[in-house]
């Protein structure tokens, strides 16, 4: 039984790894889309911009408030993920230049907390996408 959990234990402390040049083509993907992102906010604000300028209801301008100030969070939530998925890869980019032996088969510690913010990030939006499509659907 003793066996059993120091396995098991032992198993729970290992980081997990992934071959460098594989974490930074996911660098690269989350990089990519948080642009996107950034580019969908853009157009998302411009489009809340228009219903402000036809709507002078109360209610509506509450609601559309809320919007806005969400716009600008998610704005600061993707420059801080792209700033912490740039520091990754600077890490791997100082990790191959220190040795660029095998960097084709060399694994690095996987970037857990930069993929647990990308897919976080992406949850969050693409449901304030979906209710502000809904807030403007009702008010147009």
């Amino acid at each position: 039984m003793e066996l059993l959990l120091a396995i098991f234990y032992n198993t729970m402390t290992t980081t997990h790894q992934e071959k460098i040049f594989m974490q930074h083509a996911e660098n690269t993907l989350w990089l990519n889309a948080l642009n996107f992102y950034k580019d969908d906010l853009t157009i998302l604000k411009k489009r809340l911009e228009e219903l402000v300028s036809k709507n002078n209801n109360s209610e509506f301008l509450k609601l559309a408030e809320n919007f806005q100030n969400q716009f600008i969070i998610q704005r600061n939530n993707i420059d801080e993920i792209i700033h912490a998925v740039n520091m990754n890869e600077n890490t791997l980019t100082k990790e191959v230049q220190n040795n660029p032996v095998a960097v084709d088969r060399r694994k690095t510690e996987y970037h857990d907390k930069e993929k647990d913010m990308v897919e976080s990030f992406e949850k969050n939006f693409n449901e304030l996408r979906k209710e502000f499509i809904m807030f403007s659907a009702k008010w147009m």
